[in-house]
Formats: structure tokens, C-alpha cells, sequence
């Protein structure tokens, strides 16, 4: 039975909602076209605060209370349209008001929660480095890099042919990743992590699938891993979802932060897995540039380096369905709609930031 006081409550409720979202689309804009307000009053003010209570409050769970919570929206959305289909029809005017005033409630909790992220100042601007780089730093950068595999890779396997397997369990390795960022802290107060929450995704089948090693819950603050991951590449993976949890949206940036805090890391097989990402990108750039010199710089890598790639290769290899494309293609209009101009293809700019970066800190060359 329905109270008419309260029918009438909740419909203006919604209608106020509903009418809102063409107002805050209009902030988010102000916002995007703003980065340093978005810098100092959120990513640098509001948003630790909130990050910090979000992953107090659900970092307690072994697992992934978003990744539930994504599931159980999907079943209930399931159950809508089956149980109440002919009434959807028959009212749409109500279901279409009901419809945006749910979007209107997940937009503004997105960019409350986490989603500003996307307009703060540029990492490479805050940190005074130049994006621009030329051919010849890119391959000095990149023989750096296989200098550093190749010992590595020898080092941790024992010969030049075995592909590295590292003695650990994904959860030893989330929990190195946050020993990572503490050690990490001194030199860079910005990536200070406090209150860990990164988990194995339970939606891992999925990720796979649709061709992910991660993500980050923007509602939950929970930093989900693929846990079908080859384990040489979880690191620097779970380095890169905490690289969002502290408000790094961009995806070359957080690339850029999964790299250094595993490179960085103490531990041997954390410097591997950054190395042999970081080369990944610089080849795949270096060979558009001037693929003769990619080629001459790989064929010095050892047998076990191409091991591993081959492991990467194999198991998304594994995963390939016709649908993957249009997952990236969604993903991609998602980055683009939050002012990542260069889409999914953003993942590879960290090349830039290797670049700067090497560039005051260079490793030895082989």
C-alpha cells in the first residue's frame, strides 16, 4: 500500500534529481577546464580524505565489496526488465525520470568519490619535466632498459634462456606492493599510501576477457587485480591500480607510478616486472619511430626476457573473442569523454614520462 504524502515525497525527489544532472554536467565542465582548482581544492584537499575513508572502511574485506556490488546491480537490472518489462513500456515517461535520476546519483558520486581526478594538473607539468623527446633519448632509454632485464633476468633465473618465475603468492605480492610505496614515500611525499585496499578482482574471468589487468573501483576506492595475471607482470599491475587509488587518473601516469614503485622496490623480481613493462612501451614506441633500431636493440635481449613476453602474449592470446574490441572501444570513448584526448591509446604515453624521467635519473646501458 502507498501513502500518497510519501508517493508525492519521492516523485519530487526524483524529478529534482533527474533535472539535476544537466547541472552538474555543466560543473564537471567548469572543472575540466580549471586543473589547477582541481589540483589544490580536491586532488590535494578533499579527495585524500575521502579516498582515505573509503579504504579504511572496505580495506578490512578480503575481498572485493565492489565487485559484489557491481554483480548485484547487474542482477537486479536483470530482474527489472523481466519481472517489470510491460510496465517499463506502459509508463515510460516515469521510467525514463527514474532512469536519469539514478545516473544523475552515480554521476555526482563518481566524480565526488574519485572522478575529478581526471582534470588535475598534469603529472609531467608538476613534476617540470618535458614530454617532448627525441629519437635518440628514446633509444638510449630503451637499451637502459634491456641492460637492466637482461641482468635481471639472468640474476633471478639462473641462465640466460629460463623465462623468470617469481616465488610468490599474488596475495605476498599485494602486500609487497604496499611496502613498495612506503619506501617509495620518502623520496616522493605524493605517493604516500595509507590504509591499503588492493584485491584480487572476482570478476577476474571477465577481465580477462574483455582484455584488463586491473581497475579501480570509483564508488568503493578498492583497487582490483586481474588474478589471472602471468605472475611476472602483477607487480607492476598492482602498482598501477594503487597509482589510481591515490588520484592519478591518467592512465600513462599511473603506468608512469606502477613503474617507479616497482622499480624502486628492494625486492628483484619487483624491478623485473617494471623493467620488462617499461620496455614493452619503449619498443613498441621506438619500433614506429625507427623499427630498424627496435630491432637491432631487441634481438640483445636474453631468450628468457622473450620468454616471459611470450607468456603475456600466450594468455591474452588465450582470452581473444570477438567482443574484446568492443570493450575497448567503450573504454576508449569513456577516457576520451574525461579529457584523455588520446583515449585507450594513453597507456602507451608513458613512454614520455620514462623518457623525462631517465633523463635525470638514467640507468646503466648494456
Amino acid at each position: 500500500m502507498r501513502i500518497p504524502i510519501f508517493e508525492g515525497m519521492r516523485n519530487r525527489i526524483l524529478n529534482i534529481l533527474a533535472l539535476s544532472l544537466p547541472v552538474q554536467l555543466l560543473l564537471v565542465a567548469w572543472a575540466a577546464a580549471h586543473p589547477q582548482a582541481v589540483e589544490r581544492w580536491y586532488s590535494q584537499g578533499l579527495y585524500p580524505y575521502l579516498s582515505g575513508f573509503s579504504r579504511t572502511l572496505y580495506g578490512v574485506f578480503p575481498f572485493s565489496i565492489g565487485d559484489l556490488a557491481y554483480l548485484g546491480l547487474l542482477a537486479y537490472g536483470i530482474y527489472l526488465l523481466v519481472r517489470k518489462g510491460r510496465r517499463i513500456r506502459t509508463h515510460f515517461r516515469a521510467t525514463l525520470r527514474n532512469i536519469l535520476a539514478a545516473l544523475s546519483v552515480l554521476y555526482f558520486t563518481f566524480y565526488l568519490m574519485w572522478g575529478l581526478n581526471y582534470f588535475r594538473t598534469p603529472l609531467a607539468q608538476a613534476m617540470g619535466w618535458e614530454e617532448a623527446f627525441t629519437v635518440e633519448e628514446l633509444q638510449a632509454v630503451t637499451r637502459q632498459l634491456v641492460g637492466q632485464a637482461n641482468t635481471l633476468q639472468q640474476e633471478l633465473a639462473g641462465d640466460t634462456l629460463s623465462a623468470v618465475v617469481p616465488p610468490y603468492t599474488r596475495q605476498q605480492i599485494q602486500a609487497l606492493t604496499v611496502e613498495g610505496y612506503r619506501h617509495l614515500e620518502a623520496r616522493y611525499p605524493n605517493l604516500a599510501y595509507r590504509h591499503p585496499s588492493l584485491k584480487p578482482s572476482l570478476i577476474s574471468g571477465w577481465l580477462s576477457y574483455m582484455g584488463y589487468g586491473g581497475y579501480l573501483n570509483p564508488f568503493t576506492g578498492e583497487a582490483q587485480v586481474n588474478a589471472r595475471l602471468p605472475l611476472f607482470r602483477y607487480p607492476v599491475v598492482c602498482g598501477h591500480e594503487v597509482g589510481h587509488q591515490l588520484g592519478y587518473s591518467a592512465e600513462n601516469e599511473t603506468n608512469f607510478i606502477g613503474y617507479l614503485v616497482s622499480l624502486e622496490h628492494p625486492d628483484p623480481y619487483f624491478r623485473y616486472s617494471a623493467v620488462t613493462s617499461a620496455l614493452g612501451y619503449c619498443l613498441a614506441e621506438l619500433g614506429r619511430q625507427n623499427p630498424e633500431e627496435a630491432k637491432a636493440i631487441r634481438a640483445a635481449l636474453h631468450p628468457g626476457v622473450e620468454a616471459n613476453y611470450q607468456q603475456a602474449r600466450d594468455f591474452w592470446a588465450g582470452y581473444a573473442n570477438p567482443l574484446e574490441p568492443v570493450f575497448k572501444a567503450v573504454f576508449n570513448t569513456y577516457l576520451e569523454a574525461n579529457r584523455q584526448k588520446d583515449g585507450i591509446r594513453s597507456y602507451s604515453r608513458v613512454v614520455s614520462l620514462l623518457v623525462g624521467f631517465h633523463r635525470e635519473h638514467p640507468l646503466p646501458e648494456f
